[in-house]
C-alpha cells in the first residue's frame, strides 16, 4: 500500500494561506494528500483591510476573530492547520521606520524560533515543505522571518544532533519550494486576459510601476496545474473576512479569464534531496514513486 503524501506550508499570518499556494493545496487535499498549514504567528498586529468590517468592536477582538477565519479556511481547504504562537511584528511605517515591538516573531533568535517548527516537521514527517522566498514575497518582517525559521527548520529537522529535545524522531523532508506568486508574465496575462474581454484591469497601475517591483519570474521552476481549484482557494481568502474585501481587488479578474489566462500556481524549487528533473509540474516529483504512488 503506497504511503500517504504529506505536503507542509509554512505561512506568517492567517490569512496567508488562502492567497499563496491555496489551490495547489486543495488539489493535493482532493488527490489523497495530507496538507499541514502552519501559521507562525495570530496576525495580531494586522490591519482590518475589509471597510465593512472597520469597526471598533472588529478591532478589540481582532486576535479571537482572525483565529476564527482561519478555523472557517482551513474548513473549506481542507487542511489541518497548527499555530507557532508568536506575536505578530507588524508592518512598520514611516521614514525612518519605528523600531519593532519588543517580543515580536521577527526578532525572536533565529535557532529558538526554529524549534518549533522543527518539532512539528518531526512529528508530521512532510515529504515536502513551501514557504516565501529570502524577501518574504514582500517585505514584511514576519514573511522575512517565516523563510528564515523554515529553511533552517528544513535543515535541522532531519539532524539527530540539532534540537535534541523537541520531541519526536529526527525526519529529512525531502524538498523545500518557496511560492512565486507575483511575478510579472502571470500579472501580464491576467492584465490582458482583462483588457481582451473588454474590462478594465485592475492590474493597470501595477503594469505602469512594474520597473519598480522585482521580477523573479525566471527563478519558477515548478507550475502547478491548479485552476479546477481556484473557487475553493477564493472561498477560503473569502474567509479571513477582516483581510479582504469581497468586493475589492483580489477578486476583479473573472474565474473564466484566471483559468484561461493562468492555470497555474508556481514555485521555486530550492533545497532537494531527490532526483527531480526542471522544469516540474508536480510538487511531489521525484517523491511518489518511492512511496509506491503511480
Amino acid at each position: 500500500m503506497a504511503e500517504q503524501l504529506r505536503l507542509m506550508a509554512v505561512h506568517a499570518h492567517p490569512d496567508d494561506e488562502s492567497s499563496k499556494g491555496a489551490a495547489t493545496m486543495a488539489r493535493y487535499v482532493a488527490e489523497g494528500a495530507q496538507v499541514l498549514v502552519v501559521t507562525c504567528t495570530g496576525g495580531e498586529r494586522g490591519s482590518v483591510l475589509n471597510p465593512k468590517l472597520d469597526r471598533p468592536d472588529v478591532w478589540e477582538n481582532i486576535a479571537e476573530i482572525r483565529r476564527a477565519e482561519m478555523d472557517a479556511a482551513r474548513a473549506i481547504l481542507g487542511v489541518e492547520q497548527a499555530w507557532l504562537g508568536f506575536v505578530d511584528s507588524g508592518l512598520p511605517e514611516g521614514d525612518p521606520l519605528p523600531p519593532l515591538p519588543d517580543g515580536c516573531f521577527a526578532l525572536e533568535p533565529l535557532e529558538e524560533a526554529a524549534g518549533p517548527l522543527v518539532r512539528l516537521m518531526r512529528e508530521f514527517r512532510p515529504h515536502v515543505v513551501t514557504t516565501y522566498d529570502e524577501d518574504g514575497g514582500y517585505p514584511h518582517p514576519d514573511h522575512i522571518m517565516c523563510n528564515r525559521v523554515s529553511v533552517a527548520a528544513f535543515e535541522a529537522a532531519g539532524d539527530p544532533a540539532r534540537y535534541p529535545g523537541v520531541g519526536g524522531e529526527p525526519w529529512q523532508p525531502l524538498k523545500l519550494y518557496y511560492c512565486m506568486s507575483f511575478t510579472r508574465a502571470r500579472i501580464l496575462a491576467l492584465h490582458e486576459g482583462m483588457l481582451a474581454i473588454g474590462r478594465e484591469s485592475p492590474y493597470q497601475e501595477w503594469m505602469d510601476r512594474w520597473e519598480e517591483r522585482p521580477d523573479k519570474g525566471d527563478r519558477i521552476t515548478t507550475r502547478v496545474d491548479c485552476a479546477d481549484y481556484f473557487p475553493v482557494r477564493d472561498d477560503a481568502l473569502r474567509a479571513h473576512a477582516t483581510q479582504v474585501d469581497p468586493d475589492g481587488f483580489w477578486f476583479q479578474v473573472p474565474m473564466e479569464v484566471q483559468r484561461q489566462a493562468w492555470p497555474t500556481e508556481d514555485f521555486e524549487l530550492v533545497r532537494s534531496f531527490v532526483d527531480s528533473p526542471k522544469p516540474e509540474s508536480d510538487l511531489f516529483a521525484g517523491i511518489r514513486e518511492g512511496l509506491g504512488h503511480s
